[in-house]
């Protein structure tokens, strides 16, 4: 077994998969994207894995399938635990764990209230939302109501893939989160660029997973889109590229210089923030992510640094101290 590296890293992109999530996944048929369903969790095994991997502190999410499976009452009554059972692993080791709220969307109601709960009450480090819920997608003003809540508090988002109804029935071999999760972030943000959504909630801080999915590759199509649609004449190229670099991006499957080099291209590199996607990925892929960074021609010491740790502290000063 590895030797416990040193610890310094923040892991912005790191799941949490408590059993009771699990058994009700698999009760109402939800399943991740990769093979053989949920990967084993426990806390036990992050820490574990956090300390091999030089991780000081992983802020934890739940992601794709979310927490809503037909029914809101027990979608909220999920949310909540996941929210509680998150915020005591903060309690009892506060230097080691943050935490992005579960919301029970698309139930908006139950969201904004959760949403609120988690942030107010139990000192959430912000709210994890999927970009697409159904066949809604971030940016639908259906969203809105849940948007000025998040607003208000000027609260951090996390934006993780989901995987939508539409890729379903794609006669693909490929699994799903090879590329269509990247597909879902990618029209999500659009959807919410087109529409005006972050010029209405601009105090709303966004961190996009994956750096950004295929964004930072499409950044000068959309920035030429007006020139070619009036239908989205009221953007601009100065517009366009101004609000990429607003953004965060976490460099879960992403850290290689093929990802990078697009990246640097459009985002503020003091937003760049380090993500593992563990247990997902294996911890494997979490140290060929740190490997990357470590060996990549785009970075200066003080950059991966920054990315590894100085980074994240702009969004989350609590843990300066650790």
């Amino acid at each position: 077994m590895p030797a416990a590296a040193p610890r310094s890293a923040i892991d912005i992109h790191f799941h949490m998969l408590p059993a009771f999530y699990t058994d009700a996944a698999r009760a109402a048929g939800k399943l991740p994207t990769i093979s053989g369903g949920f990967p084993q969790w426990t806390p036990g095994l992050a820490l574990e894995l956090m300390d091999r991997q030089g991780i000081a502190t992983a802020i934890t999410s739940i992601s794709q399938p979310g927490v809503h499976f037909g029914d809101d009452r027990a979608a909220r009554l999920l949310a909540r635990q996941c929210n509680e059972f998150a915020a005591s692993l903060v309690r009892d080791m506060p230097q080691r764990f943050g935490a992005f709220a579960t919301l029970p969307l698309p139930d908006v109601e139950g969201a904004r209230e959760e949403a609120a709960y988690a942030l107010d009450t139990l000192g959430a480090d912000g709210v994890c939302l999927l970009a697409s819920y159904g066949e809604r997608f971030l940016g639908d003003p259906w969203f809105d109501p849940l948007l000025d809540e998040l607003n208000a508090r000027e609260a951090v988002v996390f934006l993780h893939p989901n995987f939508h109804p539409s890729s379903r029935g794609l006669k693909l071999v490929a699994p799903a989160f090879m590329v269509e999760f990247l597909f879902d972030t990618t029209r999500a943000v659009v959807n919410m660029l087109v529409s005006g959504t972050f010029e209405r909630y601009p105090r709303i801080r966004f961190v996009l997973a994956h750096a950004g999915a295929t964004l930072p590759y499409v950044a000068w199509r959309l920035s030429v889109a007006p020139m070619i649609d009036e239908r989205v004449a009221h953007l601009s190229q100065e517009g366009v590229f101004s609000t990429l670099r607003r953004f965060w991006y976490d460099t879960a499957q992403s850290a290689g210089p093929q990802s990078m080099g697009s990246l640097m291209q459009v985002a503020d590199p003091a937003r760049i923030v380090f993500g593992g996607d563990w247990p997902y990925c294996p911890e494997s892929v979490v140290a060929e992510t740190s490997k990357a960074l470590d060996a990549s021609p785009l970075l200066d010491d003080a950059q991966r640094a920054a990315i590894m740790r100085g980074n994240a502290l702009a969004l989350f000063p609590r843990l300066a101290g650790v």
